[in-house]
């Protein structure tokens, strides 16, 4: 954790990218806890609370894995509300949508100092336009028999990456793996295979 806290800007937009399962949350977690501990002022957020409603999301069908690759985020909100107005130290917003209600949401602007940090995990994050908004990315690589294992763990699914349910999933980011070249475009890859719950890293 300390080589990774050393690597990251003064300032700017920080992105934790990888495979759903691959600990992107406590990752980001435990890295902004570092980098308060050392005084430093960190936002965290999450690509994930910037969903499309399920009408967009499913309208390729609800087992499309490119569906799931395209149409699962709103992009334009996503750098609209937040990664454009921080970046410019105007008021930003950290949510678009409630994936529980379906329901669009508009939270309370806020602001940040000129020196924060804006943390952000989610998958899909070295998309083409998103790629060119980070100051600094990280990638954490993980093989899917891995991440697989952890979702079922976490949310009852399928452990076998090639079970009929978890093709939308699994087959939705290989797509972005191939397309995008994650690990190629991050400035940093962490080989996250070995790492379980609740993945403490030292200070």
């Amino acid at each position: 954790m300390l080589n990774i806290v050393e690597s990251l800007p003064a300032r700017g937009l920080v992105a934790v990218d990888g495979v759903d399962g691959a600990g992107k949350t406590t990752f980001c977690d435990e890295l902004a806890r570092v980098l308060r501990a050392r005084g430093r002022e960190v936002v965290r957020a999450s690509v994930d609370d910037f969903h499309h409603p399920r009408a967009i999301r499913w309208q390729r069908g609800r087992t499309s894995p490119e569906g799931f690759f395209l149409d699962s985020y709103d992009y334009e909100r996503f750098t609209g509300h937040l990664l454009t107005p921080f970046a410019g130290g105007r008021p930003f917003r950290r949510a678009s949508h409630d994936l529980e209600t379906d329901e669009y949401v508009d939270p309370p602007a806020e602001i940040a100092s000129p020196d924060a940090l804006l943390l952000v995990d989610g998958i899909f994050l070295h998309r083409d336009e998103l790629v060119g908004r980070w100051d600094f990315s990280v990638f954490l690589d993980v093989d899917f028999e891995v991440s697989v294992a952890r979702m079922a763990v976490r949310d009852g699914s399928p452990s076998d990456p090639d079970d009929p349910r978890n093709r939308r999933y699994v087959e939705g980011q290989r797509l972005y793996l191939a397309r995008c070249d994650p690990a190629g475009r991050a400035d940093l890859v962490v080989d996250h295979n070995a790492h379980r719950p609740p993945n403490r890293y030292p200070a």
